[in-house]
């Protein structure tokens, strides 16, 4: 019994020793995660670091700094847009007794082409109405037409450096004609015109806004002082001096004699040596000065030595 008992122990021992071994091998498993990363976790360690160093970028201040200086206009346009108005560009007519001083369509247009740039502005017609529309006696004749009358709203848009200004203007316009759709066609050209002008007016001296002060300080006379001023002064004067009541019956009187044919042909040169509106239906109150005189002699000495 005691020799089946010894080995039967020793067969234990031998057994146990592999217990003893797996054990050892359990405890050093702990040891593992002592080893130094490999270069693919250092890599991307290092990347993940550099993603959250990144991340608060878009909030930093440098953009700030570059801002003012594509925030408007640019150094030449600010220049433009703040000189006085060359009195040359102003236009005058007769408005009851009145002259009215004004800058034509074309040359406002042609003013934001000039300081926007040919792509640098737009134009936009918000709204158009036919507020009137009748029909009335046209010209001497007094035959059966139409006089007609539109509103309209602009939107004009501006580029400044990376900003849309944006100005909006109402006008008015008036249709006189024989025939219907041209008086629609007249008015709403004239209102859509004016709304424009209204709209750009806005941007300064050279979109007339100069001409809305009554004495007129931001129009520059375009005359050297002293005795040049008084010069042109003295050629000036004599050519708008006030004509005499006789003088004008003298006028008229002319004018009426003359053949229809030749009477329209005048009709349309004074309208426009001297910017009447169609809407103006008769000519014969605004013969008034010496201006008016030249021209008249001009045309009927010119017309009657052909």
């Amino acid at each position: 019994m005691a020799i089946t008992s010894t080995a039967s122990t020793s067969q234990s021992s031998k057994a146990a020793r592999p217990s003893s071994s797996a054990g050892a091998e359990r405890s050093a498993m702990p040891r593992l995660p002592q080893r130094h990363p490999s270069a693919l976790q250092l890599l991307r360690e290092s990347l993940q670091q550099e993603g959250d160093a990144t991340t608060p970028a878009p909030a930093a201040p440098p953009h700030v700094a570059a801002a003012p200086a594509v925030s408007g206009f640019s150094a030449r346009q600010r220049e433009l847009l703040a000189a006085p108005l060359d009195r040359a560009k102003v236009r005058q007519r007769e408005q009851g007794r009145m002259r009215v001083s004004y800058l034509e369509g074309w040359q406002v247009i042609a003013e934001a082409n000039r300081i926007f740039g040919f792509d640098g502005w737009d134009r936009l017609t918000l709204n158009a109405s036919c507020v009137a529309e009748h029909e009335r006696p046209v010209g001497r004749e007094r035959k059966s037409g139409w006089g007609v009358t539109y509103t309209v709203r602009v939107r004009i848009v501006v580029i400044a450096g990376e900003r849309c200004l944006i100005r909006e203007g109402s006008g008015a316009g008036h249709g006189i004609d024989l025939d219907q759709g041209l008086a629609h066609e007249s008015a709403l050209k004239e209102a859509e015109t004016d709304a424009t002008k209204r709209a750009l007016m806005s941007f300064g001296n050279a979109f007339g806004l100069a001409l809305y002060d009554k004495q007129q300080r931001q129009v520059s006379s375009g005359r050297e002082q002293g005795s040049a001023t008084k010069t042109a002064q003295q050629q000036v004067e004599p050519v708008d001096a006030p004509l005499e009541p006789a003088v004008i019956t003298g006028l008229q009187t002319r004018i009426k004699a003359l053949p229809p044919s030749r009477l329209e042909a005048f009709s349309r040169g004074f309208r426009v040596a001297f910017q009447v509106p169609d809407t103006q239906p008769s000519l014969a109150g605004l013969i008034t000065t010496s201006a008016h005189q030249r021209w008249i002699e001009g045309f009927l000495g010119l017309r009657s030595g052909a």
